[in-house]
């Protein structure tokens, strides 16, 4: 069975757009493209090694397909260049005939439907790089297994974020975590089951929480 594992870099207040560069995606008019560069070191570097260095699929959003369409065919051979370029690309499109990259193809009509299928499979994990709308759309029906984030110490304010309001409530569990000496915080996710809820309430409320209560409804 395969795993969808979420990839993303993304700020203290949830932003993940545009982390490479201004040209990237200012969709919105987002100012601040390429708010990960400054922040990078062999730490991150080796972190990323490590991930893509595991046997993956790509799995991507029609906007983010195209900037790595544009990108990762045209750069010198190395470990993500190499990669990025033989593995298959997985693509939410409603224009499958304009996957010009090599081993890409069309999830269909039916992303979700299409997922599960390949989830039951055998074959490498699916990898989400970038893809904000498509990943909204997997948590919203919890097709994400795992989330690995790369936490940047800075709040942008504005832009596409990782979770919506519509992401399906799940429990998640840490997995592995580090610190970059820029002060990326480097940490792992899994599905830990369902949300477990509890109180600190004492067992008799005071009179004044009673009412607080009743005045909150």
């Amino acid at each position: 069975m395969r795993k969808i594992i979420a990839a993303t870099f993304v700020s203290l207040d949830g932003v993940m757009q545009a982390p490479g560069g201004p040209e990237e995606d200012p969709v919105g008019g987002f100012e601040f493209g390429g708010w990960t560069f400054h922040y990078w070191d062999d730490v991150m570097g080796a972190a990323m090694d490590e991930t893509f260095s595991k046997p993956f699929a790509l799995l991507l959003g029609r906007r983010t397909y195209d900037i790595f369409a544009a990108y990762w065919p045209y750069q010198k051979s190395g470990l993500i260049a190499d990669s990025f370029n033989a593995v298959t690309k997985y693509v939410a499109t409603h224009r499958p005939d304009s996957l010009t990259w090599r081993n890409s193809q069309s999830l269909g009509d039916d992303v979700v439907a299409t997922l599960r299928q390949l989830k039951q499979e055998d074959g490498p994990d699916l990898l989400i790089q970038g893809s904000s709308e498509l990943i909204q759309t997997l948590l919203a029906n919890g097709l994400i297994d795992e989330i690995s984030l790369l936490i940047f110490p800075l709040v942008l304010g504005k832009g596409k974020r990782l979770f919506g309001d519509d992401a399906l409530p799940a429990a998640f569990k840490l997995t592995k975590s580090q610190a970059s000496s820029t002060g990326v915080i480097m940490a792992s996710y899994e599905r830990g089951g369902e949300i477990k809820t509890g109180s600190f309430a004492t067992e008799e409320p005071s009179e004044a929480e009673m009412k607080r209560r009743k005045n909150w409804k």
